[in-house]
Protein backbone atom coordinates (compact mmCIF):
# COMPACT_ATOMS: atom_id res chain seq x y z
CA UNK A 1 0.00 0.00 0.00
CA UNK A 2 1.39 3.41 -0.93
CA UNK A 3 1.65 6.04 1.76
CA UNK A 4 -0.53 9.15 1.64
CA UNK A 5 0.95 12.14 -0.15
CA UNK A 6 2.41 14.90 2.03
CA UNK A 7 0.10 17.65 3.20
CA UNK A 8 2.65 20.28 2.21
CA UNK A 9 5.43 19.80 -0.32
CA UNK A 10 8.09 22.17 -1.61
CA UNK A 11 10.14 21.22 -4.64
CA UNK A 12 13.23 23.07 -5.83
CA UNK A 13 12.05 26.40 -4.43
CA UNK A 14 14.13 29.48 -5.08
CA UNK A 15 13.23 32.84 -3.55
CA UNK A 16 14.74 36.10 -2.42
CA UNK A 17 14.40 39.84 -2.19
CA UNK A 18 15.14 41.80 -5.36
CA UNK A 19 18.56 40.74 -6.61
CA UNK A 20 19.36 38.89 -3.36
CA UNK A 21 18.63 35.18 -3.47
CA UNK A 22 17.89 33.62 -0.08
CA UNK A 23 16.67 30.11 -0.98
CA UNK A 24 18.37 27.76 -3.42
CA UNK A 25 16.42 24.73 -4.68
CA UNK A 26 14.81 23.98 -1.31
CA UNK A 27 12.76 20.78 -1.22
CA UNK A 28 10.94 19.48 1.86
CA UNK A 29 7.67 17.88 2.86
CA UNK A 30 5.35 17.93 5.85
CA UNK A 31 2.87 15.14 6.47
CA UNK A 32 -0.47 15.59 8.16
CA UNK A 33 -0.26 15.65 11.95
CA UNK A 34 3.52 15.78 12.27
CA UNK A 35 5.85 18.47 13.58
CA UNK A 36 8.77 19.29 11.30
CA UNK A 37 11.67 21.51 12.32
CA UNK A 38 13.74 23.64 9.97
CA UNK A 39 16.92 24.25 11.91
CA UNK A 40 19.64 26.69 10.97
CA UNK A 41 21.72 29.67 12.08
CA UNK A 42 20.79 33.31 11.60
CA UNK A 43 20.63 34.27 7.95
CA UNK A 44 20.21 30.69 6.76
CA UNK A 45 16.90 31.36 4.99
CA UNK A 46 14.40 30.10 7.58
CA UNK A 47 12.26 33.23 7.66
CA UNK A 48 12.23 33.46 3.87
CA UNK A 49 11.04 29.86 3.73
CA UNK A 50 8.13 30.61 6.06
CA UNK A 51 7.19 33.71 4.10
CA UNK A 52 7.22 31.79 0.84
CA UNK A 53 4.83 29.16 2.19
CA UNK A 54 2.42 31.76 3.61
CA UNK A 55 2.50 33.78 0.38
CA UNK A 56 4.15 36.91 1.78
CA UNK A 57 6.81 36.57 -0.92
CA UNK A 58 6.64 34.59 -4.13
CA UNK A 59 9.18 31.99 -5.24
CA UNK A 60 11.13 32.76 -8.38
CA UNK A 61 11.01 29.08 -9.32
CA UNK A 62 9.92 25.72 -7.93
CA UNK A 63 6.57 24.56 -6.57
CA UNK A 64 4.70 24.79 -3.25
CA UNK A 65 1.68 22.49 -3.04
CA UNK A 66 -0.68 21.90 -0.12
CA UNK A 67 -3.29 19.18 -0.55
CA UNK A 68 -3.11 19.56 -4.30
CA UNK A 69 -3.39 23.36 -4.31
CA UNK A 70 -0.59 25.47 -5.81
CA UNK A 71 0.21 27.96 -3.04
CA UNK A 72 2.65 29.83 -5.25
CA UNK A 73 -0.33 30.91 -7.38
CA UNK A 74 -2.68 31.55 -4.45
CA UNK A 75 -3.20 35.03 -2.88
CA UNK A 76 -2.00 35.28 0.76
CA UNK A 77 -5.51 35.88 2.14
CA UNK A 78 -6.70 32.72 0.41
CA UNK A 79 -3.76 30.75 1.85
CA UNK A 80 -4.99 31.72 5.33
CA UNK A 81 -8.48 30.56 4.40
CA UNK A 82 -7.02 27.20 3.33
CA UNK A 83 -5.90 26.69 6.94
CA UNK A 84 -2.34 28.06 7.01
CA UNK A 85 -1.55 30.21 10.05
CA UNK A 86 1.79 32.02 10.26
CA UNK A 87 3.33 32.99 13.61
CA UNK A 88 6.07 35.37 12.43
CA UNK A 89 9.46 36.03 13.95
CA UNK A 90 9.28 38.72 16.67
CA UNK A 91 5.52 38.11 16.97
CA UNK A 92 4.36 41.15 14.90
CA UNK A 93 1.49 41.97 17.25
CA UNK A 94 -0.67 45.08 17.04
CA UNK A 95 1.04 46.74 20.00
CA UNK A 96 -1.51 49.54 20.51
CA UNK A 97 -4.48 47.19 20.40
CA UNK A 98 -5.71 45.10 23.32
CA UNK A 99 -5.03 41.42 23.72
CA UNK A 100 -8.62 40.58 22.80
CA UNK A 101 -8.58 42.84 19.74
CA UNK A 102 -5.41 41.07 18.55
CA UNK A 103 -7.25 37.78 18.94
CA UNK A 104 -10.20 39.17 16.97
CA UNK A 105 -7.82 39.98 14.11
CA UNK A 106 -6.69 36.36 14.11
CA UNK A 107 -10.29 35.23 13.64
CA UNK A 108 -11.10 37.73 10.91
CA UNK A 109 -11.01 35.35 7.92
CA UNK A 110 -14.54 34.51 6.71
CA UNK A 111 -14.34 30.79 7.47
CA UNK A 112 -13.31 31.49 11.08
CA UNK A 113 -15.91 34.15 11.93
CA UNK A 114 -18.76 31.73 12.79
CA UNK A 115 -16.35 29.94 15.16
CA UNK A 116 -15.09 33.11 16.82
CA UNK A 117 -16.67 32.67 20.26
CA UNK A 118 -15.72 29.00 20.43
CA UNK A 119 -12.13 29.72 19.40
CA UNK A 120 -11.88 32.62 21.84
CA UNK A 121 -13.05 30.43 24.72
CA UNK A 122 -10.58 27.78 23.61
CA UNK A 123 -7.55 30.08 23.52
CA UNK A 124 -8.46 31.54 26.90
CA UNK A 125 -8.60 28.00 28.24
CA UNK A 126 -5.22 27.24 26.71
CA UNK A 127 -3.67 30.56 27.75
CA UNK A 128 -5.39 31.68 30.99
CA UNK A 129 -2.93 34.56 31.40
CA UNK A 130 -4.33 36.09 28.22
CA UNK A 131 -7.82 36.05 29.69
CA UNK A 132 -6.48 38.00 32.68
CA UNK A 133 -4.77 40.45 30.31
CA UNK A 134 -7.53 40.65 27.70
CA UNK A 135 -8.10 44.42 28.19
CA UNK A 136 -4.37 45.20 28.30
CA UNK A 137 -2.47 46.62 25.32
CA UNK A 138 -0.45 43.92 23.59
CA UNK A 139 2.66 46.11 23.56
CA UNK A 140 2.69 46.21 27.37
CA UNK A 141 2.90 42.42 27.76
CA UNK A 142 6.10 40.62 28.70
CA UNK A 143 8.04 38.83 25.97
CA UNK A 144 6.71 35.46 27.01
CA UNK A 145 3.13 36.73 27.11
CA UNK A 146 3.54 38.28 23.67
CA UNK A 147 4.71 34.94 22.27
CA UNK A 148 1.67 33.24 23.81
CA UNK A 149 -0.56 35.90 22.25
CA UNK A 150 1.04 35.37 18.84
CA UNK A 151 0.34 31.63 19.07
CA UNK A 152 -3.20 32.23 20.32
CA UNK A 153 -3.91 34.71 17.52
CA UNK A 154 -2.86 32.09 14.98
CA UNK A 155 -5.18 29.54 16.59
CA UNK A 156 -8.15 31.89 16.21
CA UNK A 157 -8.33 31.01 12.49
CA UNK A 158 -8.78 27.31 13.39
CA UNK A 159 -5.74 26.38 11.27
CA UNK A 160 -4.79 23.03 9.80
CA UNK A 161 -1.08 23.85 9.72
CA UNK A 162 0.93 26.22 11.90
CA UNK A 163 4.04 27.93 10.53
CA UNK A 164 6.06 29.07 13.54
CA UNK A 165 9.11 31.23 12.89
CA UNK A 166 11.82 31.45 15.56
CA UNK A 167 9.65 31.18 18.69
CA UNK A 168 12.72 31.41 20.94
CA UNK A 169 13.90 34.83 19.70
CA UNK A 170 14.16 37.40 22.48
CA UNK A 171 13.03 35.08 25.27
CA UNK A 172 14.85 34.03 28.42
CA UNK A 173 15.81 30.30 28.47
CA UNK A 174 13.03 29.33 30.89
CA UNK A 175 10.45 31.08 28.68
CA UNK A 176 11.84 29.36 25.58
CA UNK A 177 11.31 26.00 27.25
CA UNK A 178 7.75 26.90 28.27
CA UNK A 179 6.97 28.12 24.75
CA UNK A 180 8.21 24.89 23.18
CA UNK A 181 6.19 22.90 25.73
CA UNK A 182 3.07 24.85 24.77
CA UNK A 183 3.65 24.29 21.04
CA UNK A 184 4.08 20.58 21.69
CA UNK A 185 0.89 20.53 23.76
CA UNK A 186 -1.06 22.26 20.98
CA UNK A 187 0.30 19.95 18.33
CA UNK A 188 -0.55 16.80 20.26
CA UNK A 189 -3.91 17.92 21.66
CA UNK A 190 -5.34 19.14 18.35
CA UNK A 191 -3.29 16.89 16.03
CA UNK A 192 -2.03 20.05 14.37
CA UNK A 193 0.51 19.95 11.60
CA UNK A 194 3.48 22.16 12.52
CA UNK A 195 6.37 23.53 10.48
CA UNK A 196 8.71 25.37 12.82
CA UNK A 197 11.85 27.34 11.96
CA UNK A 198 14.27 27.54 14.87
CA UNK A 199 17.94 28.25 15.48
CA UNK A 200 17.92 26.73 18.97
CA UNK A 201 18.75 23.13 18.09
CA UNK A 202 18.17 21.63 21.54
CA UNK A 203 14.67 23.09 21.77
CA UNK A 204 13.74 22.25 18.17
CA UNK A 205 14.49 18.53 18.56
CA UNK A 206 12.19 18.37 21.59
CA UNK A 207 9.17 18.85 19.37
CA UNK A 208 10.19 17.80 15.87
CA UNK A 209 9.22 14.38 14.53
CA UNK A 210 11.63 15.09 11.68
CA UNK A 211 13.99 17.92 10.88
CA UNK A 212 15.81 19.67 8.09
CA UNK A 213 19.07 21.55 8.55
CA UNK A 214 19.29 24.65 6.35
CA UNK A 215 22.60 26.42 5.70
CA UNK A 216 23.13 29.34 3.31
CA UNK A 217 19.66 28.91 1.85
CA UNK A 218 20.06 25.21 1.05
CA UNK A 219 18.83 22.06 2.77
CA UNK A 220 22.04 20.46 3.99
CA UNK A 221 20.58 17.46 5.81
CA UNK A 222 17.28 15.76 6.58
CA UNK A 223 16.93 13.85 9.82
CA UNK A 224 14.12 11.33 10.09
CA UNK A 225 14.18 11.56 13.90
CA UNK A 226 15.97 13.31 16.77
CA UNK A 227 18.72 10.67 16.90
CA UNK A 228 19.65 11.21 13.26
CA UNK A 229 19.81 14.95 13.87
CA UNK A 230 21.89 14.59 17.03
CA UNK A 231 24.35 12.23 15.37
CA UNK A 232 24.84 14.16 12.12
CA UNK A 233 28.34 15.61 11.71
CA UNK A 234 27.05 18.91 10.33
CA UNK A 235 24.73 19.36 13.30
CA UNK A 236 27.44 18.41 15.76
CA UNK A 237 29.79 20.97 14.21
CA UNK A 238 27.37 23.90 13.94
CA UNK A 239 25.19 23.41 17.04
CA UNK A 240 26.82 21.09 19.52
CA UNK A 241 30.40 22.36 19.19
CA UNK A 242 31.81 18.85 18.68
Amino acid sequence: MTSAPPMLELKSVRAGYGSFQALFDVSLEVRRGEAVGVIGPNGAGKTTLMRVVSGLIRPTSGSIVMDGIDLAATPPHRIVELGVAHVPESRRLFARMTVEDNLKMGGFVPAARPKFRRQLDLVYELFPRLRERRRQLAGSLSGGEQQMLALARALMSAPRILLIDEPSVGLAPILVSRTIDKIKELQERFELTVLMAEQNFNQAVRIADRGYVIVHGQIAFEGRNADELNNNELVRKFYLGL
